[in-house]
């Protein structure tokens, strides 16, 4: 599918540049890098500053968004005590 986004010359230059040496397009590597950066957690970005939050550390996900619905549904299914 063809889209048109806004990219910032340096990222677009470095995109182009290795699609050259891939024999690939520019496009395929820049969704690739997208891609990859939308579904590595910061556990797995090791030195990266700014991974806590707050003075924590966020635990690796498990793949599964918690959302207010299901926190008040864990609380509804909570025994009283």
């Amino acid at each position: 599918m063809r889209n048109t986004r806004r990219v910032e010359e340096d990222v677009r230059l470095e995109g182009k540049e290795q699609a050259r040496r891939e024999h690939r397009t520019a496009g395929e590597v820049l969704s690739e890098l997208a891609r990859r950066a939308l579904t590595t957690s910061d556990a797995a970005r090791p030195g990266e500053a700014g991974a806590g939050f707050f003075g924590f550390e966020p635990l690796p996900s498990r793949g599964a968004s918690v959302s207010n619905a299901l926190i008040d549904q864990l609380r509804e299914d909570a025994p009283e005590g």
